[in-house]
């Protein structure tokens, strides 16, 4: 993009506010980032890094996280990127495991390496790196000649870097990417949203940043924390939104839903938006209704994958329409002969959603159809996910089926057994940006993926989910999370989806008490404000009324209260639900009972 665009901002990093209010902005060119790459590449090969060497990444996000990261690039070398808030004993056990030659961090992350010199053992290269985000090394136009001259080419099949789960429903792991995934998820990026170059975006996952170079967009730094994404201030995010005319912004649902609050308390829309990508949870149907009313000119997009495989699929605002209309039109159902669909299969992007909540037109037989009815808390409720959360169709080269639930490794495709559209299985995925392996965990590797035919794999998302007949996934949960009851499996988003309307709710989630196979359902609320115990006596009737209206939730009649839910980091929206659960097994003064 340097070639291309060389004066256009390529970067913006926030350093204050002018006299005036606006956010002031350290403004760097594709040709200055580029000139800031090559001075890394400089520096990190005196230092004595070479082709194929471990890099651990310490810095901030911003212009030390792009330009360092590309720079390793550059070079040859593979970053390990992991997130700053997973912990410090995760923490250290990924460094411990991943073994980096060097370190490239800031001050406090140069002494944590010798405070803990033994996970650290296999660090034999520190270099500094400003805890400054808008600190340069003043790399001078000239001396770009000399500098790309160390160009080291990779081929598709290299370790381009590894990069970290969240840990949410178990220990981070490593997933090694290679070079030749990188360009398949910049191809699918940019072919699915039809990002431009030009455009302006504001990622509020930093890791997200390191696709705009490549996508020739300006990258706005937001003011956030990533250590405590929720701690954001949404007023800030939407003055950056609005100063620089940002055209596109990738945040989690929670993140996303303090946004849209703040925009429809104050009347303020954001017209310059054309795409919004939330993902990291089931977006909720409030978000999807209120985006229509502060998004004038762009539309809610909620890509669906995982650090392991991303993008696999997406579904946008303006397939998702109000319930009312979509029985005034139904969309007429093609004929789907198995559960493995891929985007040449698919129906055209164009088909409309119907309400599946109209069970008058369901497809399915009560055996097999993820029951759920809208809540009376939202009698006019839009056309939200029915029996869980609609992710869309798969992406171009990005194959998908649903295959029987199993927590055993599966060695071969002939070992899994594929389902019908409508019964809920495991979703696998195959293609171009899916990956291959963790680092360092043969174990994990083996129990995630499938060998198909002719050399190919498959991932295991970990997670459970059906297709509707028109080619549509939905997404059920984390397969770790179903609750297995002496009468089947109860999943987490179709029950969930039952209560999360409920006004007094901010947050619900379904756990299982006792052993698997004999576990009892139960559902641990976050209450919007603190409530009195008459309030939570009320709040108890009304939930078990509102689970006996419903053959997929009546068997459940135990209710606890928990102030604050244990989330992830990295999104601030993935739910600790195992976590929960051994918390409820523990307190069962918790529980909220029927009388007080």
């Amino acid at each position: 993009m340097a070639a291309r665009q060389p004066d256009h901002p390529a970067l913006k990093i926030p350093r204050g506010r002018t006299r005036a209010g606006d956010i002031d902005y350290l403004t760097l060119t594709f040709v200055e980032l580029d000139a800031e790459v090559s001075a890394w590449a400089a520096r990190i090969t005196a230092a004595g890094v070479k082709t194929d060497d471990r890099v651990l990444v310490m810095v901030r996000q911003g212009l030390p996280l792009i330009a360092a990261a590309f720079a390793l690039f550059k070079i040859g070398a593979v970053p390990i990127v992991i997130d700053p808030g997973m912990g410090l004993k995760s923490f250290l056990t990924c460094v411990e495991r991943t073994q980096p030659r060097a370190l490239l961090g800031i001050p406090l992350a140069r002494v944590i390496s010798r405070v803990f010199r033994q996970k650290f053992r296999s660090v034999q290269i520190r270099i500094p790196a400003s805890p400054n985000p808008t600190a340069r090394l003043s790399a001078s136009v000239s001396q770009l000649s000399t500098l790309n001259s160390q160009l080291v080419n990779r081929n598709a099949a290299d370790l381009a870097a590894i990069l970290f789960t969240s840990g949410s429903t178990g220990a981070p792991k490593g997933v090694c990417y290679e070079h030749g995934m990188f360009e398949a998820q910049v191809r699918l990026i940019r072919a699915t949203y039809g990002i431009q170059p030009g455009e302006v975006d504001l990622p509020m996952l930093p890791i997200f940043a390191l696709f705009n170079p490549a996508l020739g967009m300006t990258t706005i730094v937001p003011e956030i924390d990533p250590a405590r994404p929720a701690a954001v201030d949404p007023a800030k995010i939407v003055q950056a939104i609005r100063q620089e005319n940002v055209t596109n912004s990738f945040g989690s649902p929670t993140l996303w839903n303090k946004i849209a609050d703040h925009c429809l308390a104050h009347d303020i829309t954001l017209p310059s938006l054309r795409r919004v990508l939330s993902a990291g949870a089931p977006v909720p149907e409030t978000l999807w209704e209120n985006s229509r009313r502060f998004l004038t000119h762009g539309q809610l997009h909620s890509p669906y994958g995982a650090t392991e495989a991303l993008p696999i699929a997406s579904v946008c605002s303006a397939e998702i329409i109000p319930r009312s209309a979509a029985i005034n039109a139904p969309a007429k159902s093609p004929s789907v002969s198995a559960s493995s669909v891929s985007a040449s299969s698919a129906p055209s992007p164009s088909t409309q959603f119907r309400s599946v909540a109209d069970t008058s037109q369901s497809p399915f037989s009560q055996e097999t159809r993820p029951a759920f009815h809208p809540s009376p808390f939202t009698p006019h409720s839009s056309n939200a996910p029915s029996g869980g959360a609609c992710v869309g169709r798969p992406l171009p080269g990005i194959d998908v089926r649903i295959i029987a639930i199993t927590d055993a490794p599966i060695t071969t495709i002939a070992d899994a057994r594929e389902l019908r559209p409508g019964e809920i299985g495991e979703i696998i995925v195959r293609g171009p940006a899916v990956t291959k392996t963790y680092d360092a965990l043969p174990e994990a590797t083996a129990a995630a993926k499938i060998t198909g035919d002719h050399g190919a794999f498959w991932h295991r998302m970990g997670d459970c989910g059906y297709f509707d007949p028109l080619g549509r996934l939905w997404f059920c949960g984390r397969k770790v999370e179903r609750v297995l009851t002496e009468k089947g499996p109860l999943f987490t988003e179709p029950v969930e989806q039952i209560f999360r309307s409920h006004p007094q709710i901010a947050r619900c989630a379904l756990i299982g008490l006792d052993v698997p196979g004999k576990q009892l359902p139960a559902l641990v609320i976050q209450p919007r404000a603190k409530l009195s115990a008459s309030a939570k006596s009320a709040l108890a009737r009304e939930l078990r009324s509102l689970a006996a209206a419903h053959a997929t939730t009546a068997g459940i009649a135990r209710f606890y209260f928990h102030k604050a839910f244990p989330v992830d980091v990295r999104h601030n929206a993935k739910i600790h639900r195992l976590t929960l659960a051994k918390w409820a097994a523990k307190n069962p003064s918790h529980e909220i009972l029927s009388s007080a």
